[in-house]
């Protein structure tokens, strides 16, 4: 079967400015991109744009809000499910791939892969390495362990002091099928325990996990707001730096240096700080920390985007709502990226970081056939997830148009 998603404005991801074109599917797979292909199927898209499949390299996929007091009446195993729900709500925004930033266990991977639950594939941190004391220690005053991401059989703790101890941590978070290890080299907001601007784990401990994950060929993510926390992660080897709050010129310079990307993940400060105005729950200390935070981020970021910085779209959804995620790239023009710049975002320069650029985040001959089909001009990104038509996922259609999830072809089918 040869589907033809025919007339759209493609965005391709390659670079190239969008034109109406068609696209001819086959296996699961883009057979060709031109203009008046044939095929046993036609799907008329004609007043629509045509994308990749689009990527948020930043998610957590069980997590579901910031009030973690209230964790601790929610019974254990309910968080399966509600990342079975989040992960439904995230293919609905057109995002065929995320990266989980701890969380998200082998299982829940493999059910997404295997069909048991809707949802995008799913690159998994699972847990999140930190010092004692640091942005993913849980423990408070009380004796409590207040954390979304509390450690079981397939999830270790990924708390640990001393270059041998962080070496079998980072092990065992190998062992139980990361595809990326995450740092947290400073501490949070939503952290109590801690501060941003607080550089954690020290050089011989990140040149370790560095070290580790390099033999398995896997790469290295940072949780990271401080500079001299983002400095230290660059300098072991680290691939991506999350949030990147505090960024000073050296900090910017090694980041090119050493060819990283950022992931800015604007939403969520955004989001913390309408949630801390309306009075949502918040652990101590986030609101006073969000006051500073919030415009040196801005600040941080569009410096970095001037200067040449790569960026991949992230949204830290989960303390975000899921669903929301493309609210993020209006915010990444806002900081200095183009609409182009910020589609390529979250698409080749996203693919890329996560290492698929040879499978996904272009619609190029050969590549899987994940496709997004919005209605109208996808470079207008106020309120693209409204106008978000079908997404597609090899060559399936896995989302239709609002209301109309009652439908579940497993062919292309007009939109």
């Amino acid at each position: 079967m040869r589907t033809v998603v025919r007339g759209g404005s493609v965005f391709d991801g390659t670079g190239a400015a969008p034109a109406v074109a068609d696209v001819a599917i086959e296996g699961g797979r883009i057979a060709e991109v031109g203009v008046g292909l044939d095929g046993d199927d036609q799907v008329d898209a004609h007043g629509l744009s045509v994308l990749p499949g689009l990527f948020d390299c930043h998610v957590h996929t069980v997590v579901s809000g910031g009030d973690l007091a209230g964790l601790a009446y929610r019974p254990f195993s309910y968080q399966f499910f509600e990342a079975a729900r989040n992960l439904r709500a995230t293919l609905d925004a057109g995002i065929t791939t995320v990266r989980d930033a701890a969380g998200a266990d082998l299982g829940i991977k493999r059910a997404a892969e295997d069909g048991l639950i809707d949802g995008p594939r799913v690159h998994i941190a699972i847990s999140a390495l930190s010092q004692t004391g640091g942005h993913y220690d849980g423990w408070q005053p009380s004796g409590l362990q207040l954390t979304p991401v509390l450690p079981h059989p397939g999830r270790p703790s990924g708390v640990a002091d001393g270059p041998e101890a962080v070496r079998r941590e980072a092990r065992e978070i190998i062992r139980a099928g990361a595809d990326v290890l995450k740092v947290c080299v400073s501490g949070g907001i939503m952290s109590s325990r801690d501060h941003p601007e607080h550089a954690q784990l020290r050089p011989d401990e990140l040149a370790v996990i560095v070290a580790e994950a390099e033999a398995v060929e896997l790469k290295v993510m940072a949780h990271a707001h401080s500079a001299d926390g983002v400095k230290a992660a660059l300098r072991a080897g680290v691939r991506s730096i999350e949030h990147g709050t505090l960024l000073d010129d050296e900090a910017i310079e090694l980041m090119l240096r050493s060819d990283a990307w950022l992931v800015p993940t604007l939403l969520v400060h955004d989001f913390l700080q309408r949630a801390a105005t309306s009075g949502a729950p918040l652990p101590p200390g986030a609101v006073e920390k969000l006051a500073w935070a919030t415009e040196a981020h801005h600040d941080s970021v569009a410096r970095a985007v001037a200067a040449g910085v790569k960026v991949a779209m992230g949204t830290d959804s989960g303390v975000v709502p899921h669903g929301n995620n493309l609210d993020e790239l209006a915010l990444l023009t806002g900081v200095g990226l183009s609409p182009e710049r910020a589609l390529s975002a979250a698409t080749s320069e996203a693919a890329r970081l996560l290492g698929v650029a040879d499978e996904l985040g272009t619609l190029e001959p050969g590549k899987r056939a994940d496709l997004v089909l919005v209605h109208g001009d996808a470079l207008d990104l106020a309120d693209l997830k409204p106008r978000i038509r079908a997404v597609y996922m090899n060559g399936r259609r896995v989302r239709y148009a609002a209301g109309d999830h009652g439908r579940h072809e497993t062919d292309a089918a007009s939109p």
